[in-house]
């Protein structure tokens, strides 16, 4: 089978639901992409697109919605879900079907985990997963992904520090799902005690030959690490605002802690950002967040190209 046939119809639900493979020829794709992305390629002409957003979101909702329209489609959705019947008591499997009926994909981002994975058991039309509780959120991953090819040729062999809310935060347990597929890349998790990764995603670390360390304080492995990935505190996943208050800050980076860096070192980040990166870091050369936001519309208009066809 040709491998761009593979994509058709697909559901992506976790980053892992993609070989490395896939991975490598989507990010061929979002290269091509890339010289559509103000342009537009209508290959999706007449397709529509519903975003189903039950949670707050700027960079993923926006980028899906233009790279359907760069590629020629058509947007349905909400933003918020109180302009849904949700409100009143839909459940959201009958908010799948319904949707369904109207849509050629459906793009879902929710609070529950497993939300995305119901939709794609209900829904004909394949289910993205923008985001779901707070382990998945696969083009999430696959923006990191590309940008961190972009920056050095590859992924193998990398060493990629990830600093912050490792246990709350869906883009950190995301992406090291996705360095698992690669070979060689070192992961140091960089976070307090009460924010470590989840044992479930380390155990998949161990069990696919990842190595790793968890540690407290990231300024010892900046002189080696070639990716700092940095994530907020999520604020509204703490069941304890006293809990949120006393680690809030605890974990950042300054231009001043930069100075140990290695040369070539990146600064990453899923973004928004609070108070994790203060805006002189902007000045850097160490700054990508804003170009790895930026890779998100070709990235995004890929793996629409090439699920909806």
């Amino acid at each position: 089978m040709d491998i761009d046939s593979r994509f058709k119809g697909r559901d992506l639900v976790s980053i892992l639901d993609f070989s490395r493979q896939e991975i490598e020829r989507l990010f061929e794709v979002a290269d091509e992409m890339e010289k559509f992305a103000k342009s537009g390629k209508e290959v999706l002409k007449d397709r529509i697109i519903s975003t189903l957003f039950f949670e707050p979101s700027t960079r993923t909702r926006l980028s899906f919605e233009t790279a359907m329209i760069r590629l020629g489609g058509h947007v349905i959705g909400f933003a918020d879900p109180s302009m849904s019947r949700t409100v009143t008591g839909e459940t959201l499997a009958d908010t799948i079907r319904m949707v369904d009926s109207y849509s050629n994909v459906i793009v879902l981002r929710h609070k529950i985990e497993g939300s995305a994975r119901l939709a794609a058991e209900i829904a004909e039309a394949p289910v993205i997963n923008a985001g779901d509780g707070s382990q998945h959120h696969p083009t999430q991953t696959l923006t990191d992904l590309y940008t961190l090819r972009r920056e050095f040729g590859g992924i193998d062999g990398l060493k990629i520090a990830i600093l912050g809310d490792l246990r709350q935060t869906r883009s950190a347990s995301s992406l090291a799902y996705g360095v698992s597929l690669f070979h060689g890349v070192k992961l140091y998790l960089v976070s307090p005690e009460p924010l470590r990764m989840r044992q479930e995603i380390t155990d998949h670390l161990k069990s696919t030959g990842v190595e790793y360390r968890e540690l407290t304080h990231v300024e010892e492995v900046l002189p080696e690490v070639d990716a700092l990935y940095v994530t907020r505190l999520q604020k509204e996943r703490f069941a304890d605002p006293q809990e949120y208050e006393r680690l809030r800050g605890s974990y950042f980076v300054t231009k001043k802690m930069l100075e140990r860096a290695r040369r070539g070192m990146i600064v990453m980040h899923h973004l928004p950002r609070i108070d994790d990166i203060p805006l002189e870091v902007d000045e850097t050369p160490f700054a990508r967040y804003f170009q790895q936001a930026a890779f998100g519309l070709p990235v995004r208009m890929a793996l629409l190209s090439l699920i909806v066809q």
